[in-house]
């Protein structure tokens, strides 16, 4: 009978200690080598001072209606986490909360991020050695005759029991490198996840606005409605007394008729942007999500930041996913570069042989191995060749991915800002309008009492009065929006937020560097 098995952990002996000390400086050279392929560095951020080709205004123009607050522009002031708590709503607050609890698709990134992190550090488990132990048993006969004996036979038992251990030495990095890329798809998944946040919280802000315009249009209409009844009413006596002719009754009823007609439309997409309130906080349409918005309970911010150019590279979780992608890209460089290199690793074993099959917990005879192999391809058609140059060009893909990210990053917040100013002008514009609107409709209204003017002109007057207050709604509406994209476009304080966007296992990216 013959066993190997492990030795006691007292016995010290010059093997075994040649054999840590030659394991351990063999571990320290190959984390202290070179590393081939490229040194990944951020881009650095645009030479730019500003967003637009003209200086921003310092602040918009004024209106003298709910919303129509003038808006100051802050240079390089820093963002809130819950920027949204500016609008002063509290059913707004409420439901962002709950939804960020809620969320389906917040679930599904923290989990992609969950994912991420597991394979960042199943890869880094290459930088340890692999032990390996192996037990086994046998029973066997065998014949003397086979080595020249007379003939007999012999019965005995074997058990064996191994302990092996492999390390690959990572001399260029290629194991580094693939460890840096995992970190590095890790990084990816962490900022698509902030950009769920951000997507989130925006979408029902911008949803709880347009639940207030389309709200404040359907009263608007109504009260239309409630003023051409009312004007049907007062022909219909006039023409039981001969004052009018019945086609100007008819006109009437076509009128109200019209203005009417404009009612069911607004009603289905205020029933529609429930819906989707109520899909955004992770709920289903037909579960109330309590909060009703309304534009007079908003309040439009004033104090708006203006991150700084060279800031907003470090703000947008899309150019940051951009970097880490790129970061990706790069790192997969240098473990296509290691891959043409000779792969070495040792390996070893250590034991001891006694018997019988007792004799497993027993000193015995002490047994060791130690080697190594350097294993190069000569020849495999141009493969490791190939796959490094796709490596490179998957990095100039992806750095251009970078750049266009940027690009579309610095166009939305000009245009947003463009928007914040043209969307002042006009609620003022619109408000003007709606002013005038309504005196040349009251004017109309007594010219046509006292039959100054066709019953044709009042017609045009009240059309032109609803359209103006419909169009004065939603100017404020767009003013509150707009708002709420350029917190976006800037980052939204991500940075800043201290609630219900990481695991808690896990802090969040790290803070924008001022």
């Amino acid at each position: 009978m013959f066993l190997l098995f492990i030795a006691p952990l007292r016995r010290t002996s010059r093997v075994a200690r040649w054999r840590g000390v030659s394991l351990a400086t063999l571990a320290a050279l190959a984390s202290t080598g070179c590393a081939v392929g490229p040194d990944f560095a951020p881009p650095a951020a645009p030479k730019v001072e500003g967003y637009t080709v003209e200086p921003l205004a310092p602040q918009t123009s004024a209106a003298n209606v709910a919303g129509g607050e003038a808006q100051h522009f802050i240079t390089d002031q820093d963002i809130p986490g819950q920027w949204w708590s500016l609008y002063h709503s509290e059913p707004l607050n409420t439901l962002i909360l709950r939804a960020l609890e809620a969320s389906p698709t917040l679930d599904a990134a923290n989990a992609a991020l969950r994912q991420a992190r597991e394979n960042s550090a199943a890869a880094r488990g290459a930088f340890f050695p692999a032990i390996t132990g192996n037990v086994s048993a046998t029973r066997e006969k065998i014949s003397t005759a086979t080595f020249g004996f007379p003939g007999s036979a012999s019965l005995f038992s074997v058990s064996t029991a191994s302990l092996n251990v492999s390390y690959p030495l990572d001399v260029f990095g290629g194991i580094r490198r693939q460890v840096e890329a995992t970190e590095a798809a890790e990084d990816d998944q962490r900022f698509q996840l902030v950009a769920a946040y951000l997507t989130l919280t925006s979408n029902i802000v911008t949803t709880a606005v347009q639940e207030a315009s389309l709200r404040a249009q359907i009263a608007a209409t109504q009260q239309i409605v409630d003023i051409e009844a009312h004007q049907l009413d007062v022909l219909r006596q006039q023409l039981t007394l001969g004052g009018v002719a019945g086609g100007a009754v008819l006109a009437q009823e076509a009128t109200l008729a019209q203005a009417r007609a404009t009612l069911p439309p607004l009603q289905k997409q205020l029933a529609q942007t429930r819906n989707r309130l109520a899909t955004l906080a992770g709920r289903f349409p037909s579960e109330d999500i309590g909060a009703a918005f309304d534009l007079a309970q908003l309040k439009l911010p004033r104090d708006l930041p203006v991150s700084l150019p060279s800031k907003l590279v470090a703000q947008r979780p899309d150019i940051k996913a951009a970097e880490a992608q790129l970061h990706q890209a790069s790192a997969q460089i240098g473990v296509a570069t290691a891959n043409e290199l000779p792969q070495i690793s040792l390996s070893g074993s250590f034991g001891n042989v006694g018997s019988p099959a007792s004799a497993l917990l027993n000193p015995g005879i002490g047994v060791w191995s130690i080697g190594g192999s350097l294993a190069q391809k000569i020849f495999d058609g141009g493969t490791l060749l190939h796959q490094r140059r796709a490596a490179v060009a998957a990095y100039d893909q992806a750095a251009a991915q970078y750049r266009s990210t940027v690009l579309s990053a610095f166009e939305d917040v000009a245009n947003v800002l463009r928007a914040l100013q043209a969307d002042a002008d006009g609620l003022a514009a619109a408000e003007a309008a709606s002013l005038a609107a309504d005196k040349s409709l009251d004017l109309s209204r007594e010219q046509y009492q006292l039959g100054a003017i066709s019953y044709t002109a009042l017609l045009n007057a009240e059309q032109l009065a609803q359209q103006s207050r419909i169009t004065l709604v939603q100017a404020q509406a767009t003013r509150f929006s707009d708002t709420a994209a350029l917190f976006q476009a800037l980052g939204g304080g991500w940075w800043n937020e201290k609630v219900g966007m990481f695991d808690a296992d896990k802090p969040g990216p790290a803070a924008p560097k001022n």
